[in-house]
């Protein structure tokens, strides 16, 4: 009944049927989640996670380890993309550290959710143990929790960790078994020869573990600390039935992990972007999802979060304040 009526709605604005494209499938799914042909974007919230990866160690990243812990800083500081773009479009963004190989000093607006200094290189163990991994879960969900008692119904998430283009690459092949090779992408913009090396580190990763593994086994293994806790963000936001607007590849993997646990997630989720990372666009048409935007962005962040927001926000607006044919006293189409 309320998909009718939304849809009603939506049809008989003073506009050609269908003439506002994605924008009326968005306008309905966000109706849909909120139970209501008049829904609101209320205090929307940015939460960047941050961790260092073991594997960065053996050179799949054209930056080294410590840019991870000086972009932190960078956030903290407001200097970043992503700081611009949730200025710009009143987001409120919060900086976790998940597990940075660093230690930061005492008075930062950081929340700390260190579950330790960087995940295990995993040429030669598990990302993570399932202690580690589950504490994780569990520090991502509370993030959440917090930002839920402030009245937040529409979140986003993004990441900073070198190295974590890779992990999302092996868990992406685990999760939908696909050739490694397909799921490798040039990360943070690596030149031919470095690619081939990322290549062939992370297909001897991919060999060392089990062919068969569940969905929290593969993101314990092959994930970061940054990606467990954004998964553990994801489900909270799910439970707390928030709008869950999904950056890039990094996030968009952490999205399927989820998922592949609970189809019913992707009803509250918006793809704000397809990203230039090479793997992106087959992972959603894996999921038979479309993106709002396509800008070649390959930064992560949630930058693509906070650049789709203002049209998500028309999405509404469109909804609630265009008139009805009726309204403006326009005739219709026969």
């Amino acid at each position: 009944m309320l998909s009718s009526e939304l849809q009603h709605k939506i049809d008989f604005k003073t506009k050609p049927l269908g003439a506002l494209g994605h924008l009326e499938h968005i306008a309905h799914k966000i109706g849909m989640v909120q139970k209501t042909t008049s829904p609101q974007l209320l205090n929307p919230h940015m939460v960047v996670f941050a961790a260092d990866h073991g594997i960065a160690k053996a050179g799949v990243s054209a930056y080294p380890q410590e840019v991870t812990y000086q972009m932190v800083m960078n956030f903290l500081g407001g200097g970043a993309a992503i700081n611009v773009f949730c200025r710009q479009n009143g987001i409120s963004i919060k900086i976790v550290d998940a597990g940075v190989n660093f230690d930061f000093p005492e008075g930062l607006n950081l929340a700390d959710k260190k579950v330790r200094k960087s995940s295990r290189n995993i040429l030669e163990e598990p990302a993570m143990t399932s202690e580690e991994y589950h504490q994780a879960l569990k520090n991502g969900k509370s993030v959440v929790a917090d930002i839920a008692k402030k009245g937040c119904n529409i979140i986003g998430f993004g990441e900073m960790g070198i190295g974590n283009t890779s992990a999302a690459s092996l868990m992406m092949s685990k999760l939908f078994d696909i050739h490694i090779t397909n799921c490798i992408g040039r990360g943070t913009g690596l030149n031919d020869h470095q690619l081939d090396n990322k290549i062939s580190i992370l297909k001897e990763a991919i060999e060392k573990y089990p062919a068969e593994m569940t969905e929290d086994e593969i993101a314990q293994t092959f994930g970061g600390l940054e990606i467990a806790q954004m998964i553990g963000a994801i489900e909270e936001a799910y439970h707390h039935n928030m709008l869950i607007m999904v950056d890039g590849f990094i996030a968009t993997v952490a999205l399927a992990t989820v998922w592949k646990k609970n189809p019913e997630v992707l009803n509250n989720c918006i793809f704000c972007h397809v990203s230039n990372e090479n793997a992106h666009p087959q992972l959603l048409e894996l999921m038979r999802e479309q993106a709002v935007l396509n800008l070649n962005l390959r930064l992560g962040e949630g930058t693509g979060c906070a650049l789709a927001y203002p049209i998500i926000q028309s999405a509404v607006n469109f909804l609630n304040e265009m008139s009805s044919f009726e309204d403006a006293d326009v005739s219709n189409k026969n």
